[in-house]
């Protein structure tokens, strides 16, 4: 009977992750989405990405169960039992808002704005970052990146509850980076709506997923310099439902912060689309 167990929860484990996920991750009704937006076809952002059938909800549970008996290995070190191990939950270094840029979150003794956000300005309000991009949080992120592992993604997001919850109040609405349709058929799902959806969950703040999208495909940034990255991503958001963050502080999220060029792109469009202020959200920043 465990054997075959084992070999129903290895073949759910090969189903697309955009019919593993019960929710707002899937990639065939998220692009779908991204094309209806960008037509002009898709009005209210009230209408939600949901799956019509029960059967992903039902074989997500069923998933569930099965890794009661065989659980998914640790996102951070591999090793079996839980999503994220009490070892590598223990080495991951939060983002100290105590000593920290309260704008790109580096690292300065001080809770006050760096050099560099002095020199060269960001275009959103302040930053909230999650954790350090190093070690076991590290490979935890991109296992959720680009293994699919939106279980160790969600988790990551829950023990930033406390933190979470204490910024409620600082905005209206949670925006998700896009990512453009191309990439979101390659990877199967976007990261950032992920995130954005956990967020909302624990603060009560709604999502608008559609009214930012991607209108052109840049190059990876870590391939570039950092004028480079600047140029890379200029022009590339565009917004498609004004009403949704008119006059309203958006929190715009990301999965990780390293210069901050694309966060602060998309912040401009925002803001040049009437948004009242726009905060940004990373789950790991780099040290």
């Amino acid at each position: 009977m465990l054997d075959r167990l084992r070999d129903i929860h290895e073949e759910s484990c090969a189903i697309p992750i955009c019919i593993q996920d019960e929710d707002r991750g899937g990639s065939e009704e998220l692009t779908q989405a991204y094309s209806e937006v960008r037509r002009g076809e898709r009005r209210s952002d009230n209408e939600g990405i949901r799956l019509k059938a029960n059967w992903y909800t039902v074989l997500d549970h069923f998933r569930s169960a099965v890794e009661i008996v065989y659980p998914q290995p640790c996102g951070g070190c591999g090793s079996p039992g839980a999503s994220l191990c009490l070892n590598c939950r223990n080495l991951f270094r939060r983002v100290d808002v105590a000593s920290s840029c309260p704008c790109c979150g580096r690292w300065v003794s001080t809770p006050d704005i760096c050099g560099a956000c002095l020199e060269t300005p960001l275009a959103f309000e302040r930053g909230y970052y999650g954790f350090y991009f190093e070690g076991p949080l590290r490979e935890a992120l991109l296992a959720f990146k680009f293994k699919g592992r939106k279980d160790v993604g969600r988790l990551l997001i829950r023990l930033l509850d406390k933190e979470l919850k204490a910024m409620r109040e600082e905005f209206d609405v949670i925006v998700p980076l896009p990512v453009t349709e191309k990439r979101l058929k390659e990877r199967g799902f976007n990261q950032s709506y992920v995130i954005a959806e956990e967020i909302g969950a624990i603060t009560g703040k709604p999502l608008a997923f559609s009214c930012l999208y991607k209108q052109k495909e840049t190059k990876d940034q870590y391939t570039l310099s950092r004028e480079e990255r600047r140029k890379n991503v200029r022009g590339a958001f565009a917004v498609s439902e004004l009403e949704t963050i008119r006059g309203k502080r958006v929190l715009l999220v990301d999965d990780l912060m390293t210069t901050g060029n694309t966060v602060s792109e998309a912040s401009r469009k925002l803001l040049s689309s009437k948004a009242k202020a726009v905060l940004i959200f990373a789950l790991a920043r780099t040290p």
